[in-house]
C-alpha cells in the first residue's frame, strides 16, 4: 500500500494542529472547549478526505500526541470523546450513504448522532462525577446535566456542520488541487 504524499503531508498539518489546539485548551482557558471542538473536527475532515481507516490512524495519532504534548490531561480525554463521536457520526453517515433504498435516512443518521454521544457521555459523568463536579449531583440535577448535554450536541453538531460546508469547503479546493 502506497501513501499519497498529499495524504500525508496533509494528515501531519492537521495532525500538528489538532495537537496545537489542545494545548493551547490548556493556555488559553477561556477558550478550551473551543480549541478543543477545533481540535476534533480535523477528525472528521480527515475522515471525509481520506477514509475511515485513515481517520482512526489520525485520531490515535492526536490522542497520543496529545497525552505526550498536552500539560492538562484531562483536555485530551474532551479531545478525545469529542473525537470519537465525529469519526462515529461520519462512520454512520458513509453507512447510510451506502444504502439508497432506506427510508427516512435523515432521522436514523439524527438518531445515531444523539447513541454515540450517549455512549460516550453518560459514562463520562456517571464515572467522573467527583472530578467534574465539586459535590455529589442530586437525581435532578443530574438530569439537567443530562438534558444540558444533549442541547450541547446540537450545538456542537450545528458547528461542525457548518465547519465542515463554509469553512472547510473553503479551503479545500485551495489545499487539495
Amino acid at each position: 500500500m502506497h501513501v499519497k504524499t498529499k495524504t500525508l503531508a496533509l494528515g501531519g498539518l492537521f495532525l500538528a494542529l489538532s495537537v496545537v489546539f489542545m494545548a493551547l485548551g490548556s493556555v488559553i482557558e477561556t477558550s478550551t472547549l473551543f480549541l478543543l471542538a477545533a481540535a476534533s473536527f480535523f477528525v472528521g475532515i480527515v475522515v471525509r478526505e481520506f477514509g475511515l481507516r485513515a481517520g482512526a490512524a489520525f485520531y490515535i495519532a492526536a490522542v497520543l500526541l496529545g497525552f505526550i504534548t498536552a500539560p492538562n490531561k484531562f483536555y485530551v480525554l474532551t479531545f478525545a470523546a469529542m473525537g470519537i463521536y465525529i469519526w462515529g457520526i461520519e462512520a454512520v453517515w458513509r453507512y447510510l450513504a451506502g444504502k439508497g433504498n432506506l427510508r427516512n435516512r435523515q432521522v436514523i443518521f439524527w438518531v445515531s448522532k444523539y447513541i454515540i454521544f450517549n455512549i460516550v457521555y453518560i459514562p463520562a459523568v456517571v464515572l467522573f462525577q467527583e472530578l467534574l463536579f465539586a459535590d455529589g449531583l442530586s437525581v435532578l440535577l443530574e438530569a439537567a446535566v443530562f438534558a444540558g448535554g444533549q442541547i450541547l450536541l446540537y450545538i456542537y453538531d450545528r458547528a461542525y456542520e457548518y465547519v465542515q460546508v463554509h469553512v472547510w469547503g473553503k479551503m479545500r479546493g485551495r489545499l487539495l488541487d
